[in-house]
């Protein structure tokens, strides 16, 4: 199948919307192997129409003007389907698509005829060739937050010049964020439901979900308005009256303003935040006040902070463009954080919207999530239950773990939870079978911390798979400083339960025998409060560490 793409930029390496029409492209592809030819408009050699008409009474089907047209007119009835790729200027094409589009009249007869659509009030002029079989697809990008309202013109021009029924379109607005890296999560988003409408168009069309998908903003009008009007560096006049704009503003400032624009209001947990961004490379200190209603960039008289960041603007406008990792940047000493760590560990939620109005993926909210509870509870028949009587012990043990692995149906199944039921299982039925406890119960600690303590060398520790669910799921796998926290404190756990077994063979010994299980319930309690307590303590902790 021949495409061909009419790219209206005169930014073709660089242009938004063919950002859009590649993965269109791309979505075409998946149904059907392609022939693509994509035409620079703005480096052709086309020339205005002058309108003389000598295509229609001197050279029918040719024009007078020798030029680029000729060969363009060729590729056109060649294709199979015609993509017009352009920005919106002025809310109509690119002045040399223009020409293109005027330059068409050869394609036409001079006869009057009455439009395809039906309308008696407009006139039109039959094709000199037989066009039914070919498809136009039209793709477009503007500046504006929203493409409604601003494509009438447009639409209009098409509707003359291909009926109305004759094409597709997909418009978006904010078409700048396509170049911007600190943007890539969104608008790599955008893109694949623009490849999803490339792979239907092939098939039956664009489906409504999927325009849909297409119409939503990339991001709320207030917070792309603000990003544009930063984006230019220089201040607004504060008199309405004067015509130029003030100063040009900084580097730092430019950027934290950028950055700021994308604070997501519904972060707000009940108090203000005061974010202050010491760049160390350029000597610059901004704050941005983080409220219920949006946020505020401040550039004198600073609030106390609720936290601050000491980094090289350098660096963290590559963490933003994702050119460097933050996390990995941080455990580097990179850029240190003082204060509530608190808002490092949610800054996705605080400076970042997704589609529409979630802030959470639907396939996230219904993925399961592990439960420590269904580690733990397993052993307690075990450790307090057989030390007291083995046979009644052994008998809970084995109802216990046949009970509980009824909690995968609501839970995730770790591995951890697996070998946990096999090994009470078997430990049950050993106490069962006559046993003694005092050999059983130091085996089970000693099992369980091997458990523990083998994970400590794995990438991934264990209390990591039951934790990361408070800081962002699987991702949190993915952070350097969360799976640090998570080792060590593994680590004292694994730790904790391989020295049990050896005070617990004694204790059975003597006449402390039914007590085991609540004496040895006290160490992992204060270990737990230690735990919440370091989990707090340790990240902020070693982000504030210099290098």
């Amino acid at each position: 199948m021949k495409i061909l793409v009419l790219n209206g930029s005169p930014r073709p390496k660089n242009s938004n919307t063919m950002c859009l029409t590649n993965a269109f492209l791309e979505g075409m592809a998946q149904k059907a192997s392609l022939e693509i030819d994509i035409l620079p408009v703005y480096k052709l050699n086309i020339n205005p129409c002058i309108g003389c008409f000598a295509c229609w009474n001197k050279t029918p089907g040719h024009c007078c003007m020798q030029d680029d047209m000729a060969q363009v007119i060729e590729k056109m009835l060649d294709a199979d389907v015609i993509i017009w790729s352009f920005p919106l200027y002025y809310y109509s094409l690119p002045s040399q698509l223009k020409a293109l589009m005027d330059r068409q009249l050869p394609m036409n007869l001079p006869f009057m005829v009455q439009r395809a659509d039906g309308n008696p009030d407009s006139g039109s002029h039959p094709s000199r060739y037989d066009l039914s079989g070919k498809r136009y697809m039209l793709i477009s990008t503007c500046g504006f937050y929203t493409a409604a309202g601003n494509y009438d013109s447009v639409n209009l021009l098409f509707d003359h010049c291909l009926g109305k029924e004759n094409y597709e379109t997909l418009y978006c607005g904010q078409g700048e964020l396509f170049r911007v890296p600190e943007l890539r999560g969104r608008t790599d988003e955008y893109l694949g439901y623009v490849k999803t409408a490339g792979s239907e168009f092939m098939a039956q069309g664009i489906t409504e979900p999927t325009k849909k998908k297409l119409s939503e903003l990339l991001y709320p009008r207030k917070v792309f308005e603000q990003m544009a009007d930063a984006s230019w560096g220089i201040e607004a006049a504060q008199d309405s009256c004067q015509d130029a704009a003030g100063e040009p503003a900084d580097a730092a400032l430019l950027f934290t303003r950028q950055m700021a624009a994308l604070y997501n209001p519904e972060a707000w947990n009940g108090q203000d935040r005061i974010l202050e961004m010491n760049y160390t490379d350029t000597g610059k200190t901004y704050q941005i006040l983080l409220g219920r209603e949006g946020q505020q960039v401040l550039t004198e008289d600073f609030l106390p902070f609720t936290t601050r960041i000491e980094t090289p603007l350098t660096i963290w406008m590559e963490i933003a463009k994702g050119e460097t990792d933050g996390q990995t940047a941080l455990m580097e000493h990179r850029y240190r954080v003082e204060g509530d760590f608190g808002l490092m560990l949610h800054w996705d939620e605080i400076f970042g919207y997704s589609s529409g109005s979630n802030a959470v993926p639907q396939d996230a909210e219904s993925e399961k999530k592990s439960n420590m509870n269904l580690l733990i509870l397993p052993w307690l028949p075990i450790w307090v239950g057989m030390a007291i009587h083995p046979f009644a012990g052994g008998l809970i043990g084995l109802a216990a773990s046949a009970l509980l692995s009824f909690g995968f149906l609501k839970w995730k199944a770790t591995v951890f939870e697996c070998l946990s039921l096999t090994a009470v299982a078997c430990i049950s039925t050993l106490g069962i079978l006559g046993v003694p406890p005092s050999l059983l119960l130091p085996v089970s600690y000693l099992l369980f911390g091997i458990m523990w303590s083998t994970t400590v060398f794995l990438k991934v520790p264990l209390t990591a798979y039951y934790s990361m669910y408070d800081y962002g799921g699987q991702k949190a796998l993915s952070n350097g400083l969360f799976v640090q926290t998570n080792r060590i404190l593994t680590a004292c756990w694994g730790m904790l339960y391989l020295v049990t077994p050896i005070w617990t063979y004694f204790l059975m010994q003597s006449s402390l025998a039914p007590w085991v299980g609540a004496l040895n319930s006290l160490l992992p309690a204060l270990l737990g409060f230690f735990t919440g307590w370091f989990q707090k303590w340790y990240p902020p902790y070693y982000a504030s560490r210099r290098s």
